[in-house]
């Protein structure tokens, strides 16, 4: 069995790493590549599900995997809401 490194668990980590070393990369334009990847993971996860349940050629752990993949990915974007909240107020604080 192989073993990945930890960019390897997530590859929506792995975008934004690619898109952050591009010159006109802003926070913006990585919070909005991560959540177009999050939607199409949901998307994915949606289909493949639908798949399955009319019969077609889709085996159980793929749809498994998938919304495992699609809830990681949500809960990854839902911190970093999280604390980009917190960032924001604690900013607001100090001025």
């Amino acid at each position: 069995m192989k073993i990945n490194s930890i960019n390897g668990i997530n590859p929506e980590l792995q975008k934004l790493g690619e898109i952050s070393k591009k010159q006109d990369a802003s926070f913006g334009n990585l919070l909005g590549e991560f959540v177009k990847g999050v939607h199409q993971n949901q998307q994915e996860s949606k289909q493949l599900t639908k798949d399955f349940v009319e019969g077609k050629d889709v085996e159980l752990h793929e749809v498994m995997i998938a919304g495992e993949k699609a809830k990681t990915s949500l809960e990854l974007l839902m911190e970093i809401r999280n604390k980009t909240i917190d960032m924001y107020k604690e900013l607001t604080r100090m001025q």
